[in-house]
C-alpha cells in the first residue's frame, strides 16, 4: 500500500493508506501507485482523487507540491 499525507497550512487534510492517487500536475494529470518511482511535482488547481478500502474520495486544491519516495506520497496544498 501507498501512504498518503495531504497537508494544508492550517491542518492535516488526510493521512492514511491508499491504493492509488490521481493528482492535477501543472503539465497534466498523473496517477501514483504503490512502488512508484521517486518524483517531485508542482500541482495546479483541480482535484486530488484517492482510492482506499472505503472507496474513492476527492479534495479540491488551488495549488501545491507533491513528493513520492519509498511508497510515501506527501502533498502540501493550498485549499
Amino acid at each position: 500500500m501507498l501512504k498518503l499525507r495531504i497537508i494544508a497550512p492550517d491542518r492535516m487534510v488526510f493521512e492514511g493508506e491508499v491504493e492509488s492517487v490521481t493528482l492535477p500536475g501543472t503539465v497534466g494529470s498523473f496517477t501514483v501507485l504503490n512502488n512508484h518511482a521517486p518524483i517531485i511535482s508542482s500541482l495546479d488547481k483541480g482535484k486530488i482523487a484517492y482510492k482506499d478500502t472505503n472507496g474513492t474520495a476527492e479534495v479540491a486544491v488551488e495549488s501545491g507540491f507533491a513528493e513520492v519516495r519509498d511508497n510515501v506520497l506527501s502533498i502540501c496544498v493550498e485549499i
